[in-house]
C-alpha cells in the first residue's frame, strides 16, 4: 500500500548506532536479495553500522521487531542495490550477523529454474549446494589459522520446517529439498552452462547463497534460503531467456507473498534457541591455538572461543 512505510521509524531511529562492546539481545538474522530491500511489517528500533574485522558490511542492520520477535534485517546488495554478488563482503555480513547475537539466519533471494516444475512465483528451500564461485573468500579461516567445518548437510532442518510451514500456511507452491548451483555472475548463464546444470539434476541457480552458507556454518549460525523462482534461466526455448526486467517484474508480483512467509516463520522461531549447527567450529581447527598469530586470533576472536585447541 502507498501509506505504508517499508520501515516504522520513531523519533529516535534517524540516527545510526555504532555498536561497541559486548553484543546485544538474541535476533533472528533475515537478509533481503535482488528486489526486496525493504522488510515491510519490520518495526525498527535502531539503525546499526558496523565496522568488523572484515571491513564494512552491505549496508546498515535494521534492529526491531518482526511477529514480535526479535530480528536484524540486512539487505545483501545495499539498499539501493549497489554491490555485484562478486562485490559483496559475505564475511563482514555474517560477522555482523554473529556480532548482533543471530544464531539463526533466513535468506531471501531471486533464483532461475532448472525445472520446468518449479515456475516463476514459486518457492524453493533448497538444502544441497553446488558452489561455482571464482572470485569470493568463502571461509573466515586462512591467515596462520587453518580449519574445517562439516558442511555435507549446510541448511539447517529447523529453519526448513518454519519457511515450509510457513510458506504452506500463505498458500504459496512451496518445493522443499533441491541444489542450488551458486555462479560467480554477474552474467547470467550461457545455453551451455545451463544445459550442463540440468545435466546434474540442479533444482535453481543463483550468485549468493552458497557463500552465505559457508560462512554462516563457520560461525556456528544456522541458515537456510527461500529461493524465490523468478524465471527459468535460458535453458527453456519455450520461455524467453532471463533479464532483469523479468526478474524485478516476478519478485514485484511475489514481494507480498514472501515477505508475509518471512514474517510468519520468524514467529516460529526461538532467538534464544542454540543453532543446529551452533559447535561446528569445535574440533574444526588444525592449528594450534599459540601458534596463530595475534592479528588473526583477534579476527577470529568471535568464533574461535569455541575451540578447544
Amino acid at each position: 500500500m502507498k501509506k505504508e512505510r517499508s520501515v516504522r521509524k520513531s523519533k529516535k531511529e534517524n540516527k545510526k548506532i555504532f555498536l561497541k562492546g559486548k553484543r546485544e539481545e538474541k535476533r533472528i538474522g533475515l537478509i533481503g536479495g535482488s528486489g526486496l530491500y525493504s522488510l515491510p511489517g519490520l518495526e525498527v528500533t535502531s539503525e546499526v553500522a558496523l565496522s568488523t574485522p572484515f571491513g564494512a558490511p552491505s549496508d546498515s542492520y535494521f534492529l526491531g521487531n518482526l511477529s514480535s520477535v526479535p530480528v536484524a534485517f540486512l539487505a545483501r546488495h545495499g539498499r539501493h542495490h549497489s554491490l555485484l554478488p562478486s562485490e559483496i563482503n559475505y564475511r563482514a555480513n555474517i560477522w555482523g550477523f554473529k556480532k548482533l547475537g543471530c544464531s539463526w539466519l533466513l535468506s531471501a533471494s531471486a533464483c532461475g529454474s532448472m525445472k520446468e516444475a518449479y515456475e516463476p512465483t514459486d518457492i524453493v528451500l533448497p538444502d544441497q549446494f553446488l558452489d561455482l564461485t571464482k572470485r569470493r573468500v568463502s571461509t573466515f579461516f586462512g591467515d596462520g589459522c587453518v580449519g574445517h567445518v562439516s558442511f555435507a548437510h549446510p541448511v539447517s532442518a529447523v529453519l526448513l520446517d518454519a519457511l515450509e510451514a510457513a510458506a504452506k500456511a500463505e498458500g504459496a507452491a512451496c518445493h522443499r529439498g533441491g541444489t542450488y548451483v551458486c555462479i560467480e555472475g554477474p552474467q547470467f548463464s550461457t545455453v551451455a552452462e545451463s544445459l550442463l546444470y540440468r545435466s546434474w539434476a540442479a533444482d535453481v541457480i543463483g550468485m549468493t547463497n552458497a557463500t552465505e552458507a559457508k560462512l554462516g556454518r563457520e560461525a556456528g549460525i544456522g541458515y537456510a534460503s527461500m529461493a524465490l523462482v523468478t524465471d527459468y534461466d535460458c535453458w527453456n526455448e519455450a520461455q524467453a531467456a532471463v533479464s532483469v526486467e523479468a526478474v524485478l517484474a516476478v519478485l514485484k508480483k511475489n514481494a507480498g507473498t514472501a515477505n508475509r512467509v518471512l514474517a510468519n516463520a520468524v514467529r516460529h522461531l526461538d532467538p534464544n534457541r542454540p543453532s543446529d549447527c551452533a559447535d561446528a567450529i569445535t574440533g574444526a581447527v588444525l592449528t594450534p591455538r599459540n601458534r596463530v598469530g595475534p592479528a588473526t586470533s583477534k579476527r577470529l576472536a568471535l568464533f574461535l572461543k569455541k575451540d578447544e585447541r
